[in-house]
């Protein structure tokens, strides 16, 4: 671990260096793929005669050459043989994508994640007692393609610890066999069966569905929190969705202030990030090592039919980027649909701020997730609320009415006052975002935000029913079309 320690810090100091050299291994190795001849890797491409042959890509664009991989075809987009792929849940949305993963792409990247998060918190907490007991972890499920049964897709999670060595597998829990469990309630029952006689140390998942797992667990030991079952729990490794709003869900059952929280940015598509320094929530370290060549495009140029992309050393600190991704399994020039917004340049640190495709911008006022989040941990923390779960979508304007935004927010502990937490809730927005702030002016355009407090099991209800519960799954946070808010409400009779 102290070597690997060696090995960061040399991409702290030297990132551009490191991304290049990575840059003509990834097309050098895929000089010879069909896709590599199309666009004359063999000539030894630099990075601008790359961004000038090479066109952003998007997952439609590449889908041909993915389907055919499904089918069996090999050395299309990456020369090593692909097996596996990564079902990308993205937020429940009817089309799956699925992500091949290659050999290098599971060793050189996820695994590699796997252990610098372990590296990275045993430099920060050297007297960590992490590995006398087990690391508990909720993973989705694989099965095989419809299209060749040679070939398994699943969630990331699950590509994973099917393919975990031997001792990483002794060092968790549950077996296998029930963390691959497909059907989710039956699979949640079994895991508190399972892992309550066990010396947990550690968690890893999704916040929601891991206090989903928690909560039930409290419900069937009748104990007042996890530490009465798991004394020495001291880490939970969290991702795909922002902590923030979470973060006081789990101080409840979770009380201890020697329990740390370490966020991970893990796609579908590779290892991104990893929060390298304590106390600093949803801040990144990117991983510059990890078969991965990183462009950016800056948000006011995303919409374009050939937007310009940065480089790492032509980003600037606090603007938002959508990331671009070429990796060693073959995804090339890759609109992977989340934006960062980077907080250092030396060393290279991002905060998620959201998705390309989840925003709320149907009167100019462009409220990003970063905004929404912020917002919601704000108006919880003032009026003693806890959240579970929370969409929104903006109400168009009609004749004679303003437009505006609804909220549907799922609390596992009410606000002392819901009026108060709406208030709350508009006022930071209008604190963090200027179009917001300037659309509400005198509620010229926009009036005041509509709460709704949503029954307990609402989102639980909702993915249910399209069939998404336990995975990587997740609630669309903002949508700039109805149709999420309404499908929710809808289904739950609201």
């Amino acid at each position: 671990m102290k070597k690997r320690i060696h090995d960061i810090d040399l991409f702290r100091k030297y990132p551009h260096e490191v991304q290049n050299e990575l840059f003509q291994n990834l097309i050098s190795t895929a000089k010879g793929t069909e896709w590599g001849k199309k666009y004359g890797y063999g000539d030894g491409l630099s990075v601008r005669e790359f961004q000038e042959r090479v066109p952003v890509t998007t997952y439609e664009e590449l889908y041909p050459y993915i389907e055919r991989v499904m089918m069996g075809e090999q050395n299309l987009l990456w020369p090593s043989k692909i097996e596996w792929f990564a079902k990308s849940s993205g937020t429940t949305n009817a089309r799956s994508k699925y992500i091949p993963v290659s050999p290098e792409s599971l060793e050189d990247c996820h695994y590699k994640g796997g252990k610098d998060m372990l590296s990275i918190y045993v430099n920060l907490y050297p007297e960590t007692k992490l590995f006398t007991g087990k690391g508990l972890s909720i993973g989705g499920s694989h099965r095989p393609s419809e299209l060749n049964a040679k070939v398994n897709c699943g969630d990331v999670s699950a590509v994973i610890m099917q393919n975990l060595p031997i001792w990483a597998e002794a060092m968790r829990t549950p077996p296998l066999k029930v963390a691959l469990m497909d059907k989710w309630e039956e699979k949640i029952e079994k895991m508190v069966e399972l892992t309550v006689q066990e010396n947990v140390t550690s968690m890893s998942g999704v916040p929601t569905w891991t206090y989903v797992l928690l909560k039930r667990i409290l419900e069937v030991t009748g104990k007042d929190n996890i530490l009465d079952i798991w004394p020495n729990l001291e880490l939970f490794t969290h991702g795909a969705v922002a902590f923030g709003p979470y973060r006081q869900l789990f101080k409840e059952i979770i009380p201890s202030d020697k329990m740390n929280y370490l966020e991970v940015y893990n796609a579908s598509e590779g290892f991104f990030g990893i929060q390298d320094q304590a106390g600093t929530e949803d801040e990144m370290l990117l991983m510059l090592d990890y078969g991965v060549y990183y462009e950016f495009i800056p948000m006011d140029q995303f919409d374009e039919e050939n937007p310009k992309t940065l480089t790492l050393e032509q980003v600037e600190l606090g603007k938002n980027y959508a990331i671009v991704i070429s990796t060693n399994a073959g995804l090339w020039r890759y609109k992977i649909g989340d934006t960062v917004r980077f907080t250092s340049l030396s060393p290279y640190r991002i905060k998620i701020s959201g998705r390309t495709k989840h925003f709320i911008n149907a009167f100019g006022e462009e409220v990003i997730v970063e905004n929404a989040e912020a917002a919601i941990t704000k108006a919880c923390e003032a009026t003693g609320a806890i959240i579970t779960n929370f969409t929104a979508a903006p109400i168009f304007m009609e004749s004679g009415k303003r437009g505006g935004h609804e909220w549907l927010i799922e609390f596992e502990k009410q606000p002392d006052n819901l009026k108060q937490f709406t208030y709350l809730l508009d006022e930071t927005l209008r604190e963090v975002n200027s179009d917001y702030d300037a659309k509400r002016q005198n509620d010229i355009a926009l009036q005041g935000p509509i709460v709704h407090a949503a029954p307990q099991g609402t989102f639980m209800n909702w993915l249910r029913d399209k069939g998404k519960l336990g995975g990587q799954n997740k609630v669309p946070r903002l949508s700039n079309s109805r149709e999420y808010l309404e499908e929710i409400m809808q289904v739950n009779g609201l």
